[in-house]
């Protein structure tokens, strides 16, 4: 009878520590926020490609000596500026022989027309047979053939000669030029290249989501997209780009597809090969938001503690869309009016009940509005 008695006073005495620790709990203030909705202005980075418009390798089409040089590495060329020049003394005296072989062959061709013309005079009188002129026929033929061929060796002679006089293919910057003059060039070496970067492409890879948005939100606008150019220094590029095309595919790896963007170059800042990063701006209407702080992970994924209608703390994962800032835009689990534990999170536990104080959401969120 005495232990009963000792374990009921034990069962009240408990009883009564826990009533205890929940009204500490009930008048302990907890700071609380809305989850709120908001137009904002998403800024996406991705890592950027830069190429020049064009960027042609300026390469040797004869072999040679590189005779003279005109230009200096970073100078800006017209189109059809001469370069360079390969010695052209074996190049001359071909198209010497060409031009002496065509001549021979014109006069030998000559020949062979006035034999067809006598031979044709003497089957008329019918001092020979007719298979006399046709034999000359074929001979005039032949040599007119040669004739041909003769023209065609002379064009042959006459190029190779023109491209010992290399010059600017269309308006660009000079790369370097490893070789000096005397150097003996054999067909196709590479002498230099020549950029236009009176423009440049940007290509950079996005995401497939992000991509059907890209489509949705240009189908809405019904113009090409403009981009900015954040350099490798992190300064902003003064010229906004234009989204131009984008590629047929996705890359199996990665699941991406890539975009090129085109950018004005005026002072020729840009470089063919430099690297930077676009900055794409995405409006999203009616953003759900949630503060960074509110947002706890187990095994990679968020949870955040969510207050009833009693205040009793619940557990919720919920699926983020992207990061801005110190915030979450939230794609699902949440909704419009949840009242999400704002601080403190670590001192929560799942069933509690706590005393909510709301924080302002405007004064959290302010600074992501547009």
């Amino acid at each position: 009878m005495k232990l009963t008695r000792i374990s009921l006073a034990g069962l009240f005495l408990l009883a009564a520590c826990n009533e205890n620790e929940k009204k500490e709990i009930k008048t302990s203030s907890i700071p609380v926020i809305n989850v709120v909705e908001k137009d904002i202005n998403l800024e996406r980075i991705y890592v950027a490609d830069i190429q020049a418009i064009q960027n042609v390798e300026i390469r040797s089409r004869v072999g040679g000596f590189l005779e003279r040089i005109y230009v200096d590495e970073g100078q800006f060329v017209k189109k059809g500026q001469l370069l360079f020049t390969i010695a052209d003394s074996e190049y001359r005296a071909e198209l010497e022989k060409a031009r002496a072989s065509l001549n021979s062959m014109i006069a030998e061709a000559r020949t062979a027309e006035l034999e067809v013309e006598k031979v044709k005079m003497l089957v008329d009188k019918k001092i020979v047979s007719s298979t006399e002129l046709s034999v000359a026929q074929a001979k005039m033929n032949a040599m007119n053939a040669r004739v041909e061929e003769a023209k065609a060796a002379l064009r042959h002679a006459q190029t190779r000669l023109s491209y010992t006089e290399i010059r600017a293919p269309y308006d660009g910057v000079v790369d370097r030029i490893p070789l000096k003059v005397g150097s003996l060039l054999e067909e196709g070496t590479l002498i230099t290249s020549v950029s236009d970067i009176g423009s440049i492409f940007a290509y950079f890879n996005i995401s497939e989501n992000e991509y059907l948005q890209y489509l949705r939100a240009k189908a809405e606008a019904e113009q090409s997209t403009l981009v900015k150019l954040v350099l490798s220094d992190g300064k902003e590029y003064e010229y906004p780009g234009k989204i131009e095309t984008v590629v047929s595919e996705f890359q199996e790896n990665t699941g991406s597809i890539a975009f090129r963007a085109r950018f004005p170059n005026p002072q020729h800042l840009l470089k063919h090969g430099a690297t930077g990063k676009i900055k794409l701006n995405d409006e999203l209407e009616n953003a759900l938001m949630l503060p960074q702080k509110a947002v706890f992970e187990i095994q990679d994924k968020n949870f955040v503690f969510v207050l009833d209608a009693n205040n009793k703390v619940q557990m919720r994962s919920f699926v983020p869309e992207a990061r801005v800032d110190d915030f979450y835009i939230v794609q699902s689990g949440l909704k419009k009016g949840d009242r999400v534990v704002y601080e403190g999170i670590q001192n929560i536990k799942e069933g509690m009940v706590v005393a909510p104080r709301m924080v302002q959401a405007d004064s959290v969120y302010r600074s992501n509005l547009l």
